[in-house]
This record gives structure tokens, sequence and C-alpha cells, in this order.
């Protein structure tokens, strides 16, 4: 497949944005993209059938993500960075570590999971399901009750629910389906255990109230790296929306400081 679609901001050590399933690098990283191009070359891909990537013809694999995100920076002349994923994009940046190890200089990985246990799994196929049969309200309803922390999903009014159904029923990209088929093929196990044994400095960021991809995925991330450090947002699956700014600030506070101990 021809190179994706990418976003590319700032100046500085490079920063690769892997973003999550259904979304893309301005649905996902849109609220905090300048905050981290303001020390960083932010370079960041749309997966097939979200923003200009066309849709793959073919099932999508985190190796493909993988290598087309870390192509980017190619195209871009960035040899060494750090790669931020989200959601499935940790599993894609984990990948690309793993496949890439000498030029990725650390990790930071939100509200993400090495393999995708049973109810995520039974919720990627919901999803996959509604998407292919058109059913695109409903679709939209299982994707904010599952998205939104219970606490940020009761402040709604009747009102601004309907709205951010709409606004989702919208905004579904036409590869949704088929990112939401990958989760329930994810397993990264093993590209862990390379990351851990490299010693990549890695941070693990838990939104705690998420109803998607629960806790308890994010520690078993953070336990199959022993090295790496963790911190908890409260929030749901959605920190982009729920929290920014503490999500931007941990982040950047994560790199600055790998940033400094490597100069």
């Amino acid at each position: 497949m021809s190179a994706y679609s990418r976003t590319v901001r700032g100046t500085g050590p490079g920063l690769l944005l892997a973003h999550g399933a259904g979304g893309g690098i301005e649905a996902n990283f849109g609220p905090i993209v300048e905050g981290l191009a303001a020390d960083h070359t932010v370079i960041g891909v749309d997966y097939p059938g979200t923003g200009a990537t066309p849709r793959s013809e073919q099932p999508l694999t985190l190796d493909e993500l993988a290598d087309q995100l870390v192509g980017a920076a190619d195209a871009e002349g960035v040899e060494r960075f750090a790669v931020a994923g989200y959601s499935l994009g940790g599993a894609v940046a984990v990948r690309a570590a793993a496949r890439h190890p000498r030029r990725v200089t650390a990790l930071v990985l939100t509200a993400t999971l090495a393999e995708a246990d049973t109810r995520l799994r039974l919720d990627a196929e919901i999803w996959r399901e509604l998407h292919a049969s058109g059913r695109y309200d409903t679709l939209a309803k299982f994707l904010v009750s599952k998205a939104l922390s219970p606490a940020a999903l009761s402040a709604l009014t009747p009102e601004e629910l309907a709205a951010t159904v709409d606004g989702t029923r919208e905004t579904v990209p036409v590869g949704s389906g088929d990112h939401a088929e990958l989760v329930t093929r994810v397993d990264v196990r093993d590209d862990l255990a390379t990351v851990a044994a490299l010693g990549i400095p890695a941070l693990v960021v838990s939104t705690t109230a998420d109803q998607l991809v629960r806790p308890a995925l994010h520690r078993e991330v953070a336990a199959l790296l022993p090295g790496a450090r963790f911190a908890e947002l409260d929030s749901g699956h959605l920190p982009f929306v729920e929290r920014p700014e503490e999500w931007l600030d941990l982040i950047s506070g994560f790199l600055k400081e790998v940033e400094g101990a490597a100069s």
C-alpha cells in the first residue's frame, strides 16, 4: 500500500504519534498536538480508512501500521524518535519499537493493551458488526457509552448527550470496523518482552475510569515492562476529551526527563 496521509508539526526531537481504533491523529491528539509540537518534531499517520488514507482492501496488521509510521519519519528525515501510542496505537508503538529498536528512544503508552481480553474482544466484534451493517446510530450510542467515563456520561444533559451521539455518528471513519477487527487480533506480549530487554524508557498511562480498554489491561502492559513508569489519569477512554491538559503534562514531563538524561 502507498504511504499513509501524515501530520507533521513543530521542531526538535522526533515524536511519532499512533492513534486509536476509529480515531485519527487530529481526532485523538488534536487537543494536545500543539503542546507536543512546542518541543518536538511531531509526526503522525492516519490508518487506512481514516483521514485522507484510503481504506485497505486487506486486513490490517500491526506490522504494516508500525512500518508506515516509521516510514513517515524517514520521509521527514527524522532518524530517532520517541513514540506515543493511544489505545490500539499503543500496540502499534510497541510493535514499532520491537521492529526498529535502534531508532526508538522512548515509549508513551496510554489506555492500551497487550492483548484483548474476552470483554474487549466482544466489544470490538460488536463495533465491527454494527459498522458493517450500517447501523451507525446504534454504533454511535455504543461507542459513547464505552468511551466516556461514568462521571462524564452522567454529567451530560439529554441535549448534550444527543449532540455527542450525533457528532460521533457523523465522524465515524470508513475504516472504523477494520480497526476494531484488528483489536481482536492484537498480541504484543512478545514485543513488550523485547522492549523490556532493550531497556527502552517507557511510560504507561492508565485511564482509571476506562470502560472500553479497562485499567486491568493497562496494568498488564506495565507488568510486562518491569522498568516502565506507571501513571494514572482520572479519565474514561478519551483523555483528550476529559483530561487533555493533564495528559499533555504527563507526556511532556516524561519526554523532557528522558531527553535530559540522554543529553
